[in-house]
């Protein structure tokens, strides 16, 4: 369950030399590691980032975006739903150059983070690392439909699901507990040891980020 109800639905917008600048936004929550928010930008639009915090960003939907940076590089980005970029501390402009709307969501650390290095620990072995620093540990979830997968224990962290399922979690007591995942949704899991159950019939599949 979420540690804070979602905020309300703002449009936030900046005037500057590029002319004006356009970003829909929302927090879904925030707590004592992280800022948790949603954006969608037209094709066209384009936000600038002052870069506080690093943070990860997950791309639900869209097909081309530009990244500029303040020290003059320029990154294009071919958009595939689910794909997960690990952005430092920088102020950057985000461009949607794409024919659709981009949405993605965006998590921000609040800390320093920690170098211990967790790696594939507590993790089963169908979990897919796509990187890891000081800030979060980020991995791809997949269960198939009707499928367990191994009891194993994870951290704290945000899932932000690309493909929902109805799910039960098997906890070390035997006991069951409902975690169904809805397309699209996000959401803050608290640590735990337990074996997922896949009891409906669409595969699952969540980005975690575990920050440190």
């Amino acid at each position: 369950m979420r540690t804070m109800s979602a905020l309300a639905s703002m449009t936030v917008f900046y005037l500057a030399g590029s002319g004006l600048l356009f970003a829909a936004t929302k927090e879904d929550f925030r707590n004592d590691k992280v800022v948790v928010i949603e954006e969608t930008l037209a094709p066209g639009e384009h936000e600038l980032l002052e870069g506080h915090h690093a943070n990860v960003e997950v791309y639900m939907a869209g097909d081309e975006a530009q990244v500029k940076f303040a020290n003059g590089e320029v990154r294009n980005i071919a958009i595939e739903r689910g794909e997960t970029v690990n952005e430092p501390a920088r102020e950057r402009e985000l461009i949607n150059t794409g024919k659709t709307p981009l949405r993605l969501v965006r998590v921000e650390f609040l800390t320093t983070g920690g170098h211990e290095v967790w790696g594939m620990t507590g993790l089963p072995p169908n979990y897919q690392l796509i990187f890891e620093d000081e800030h979060s540990r980020t991995y791809n979830i997949r269960i198939s439909a009707h499928q367990w997968e191994q009891k194993h224990t994870h951290h704290n962290r945000v899932v932000v699901c690309l493909s929902g399922a109805q799910l039960e979690h098997v906890m070390p007591d035997g006991s069951k507990v409902p975690s169904t995942l809805k397309t699209d949704e996000v959401d803050w899991r608290p640590g735990q040891t337990h074996m997922g159950h896949n009891l409906g019939d669409t595969d699952l599949w969540v980005v975690a980020i575990e920050p440190k």
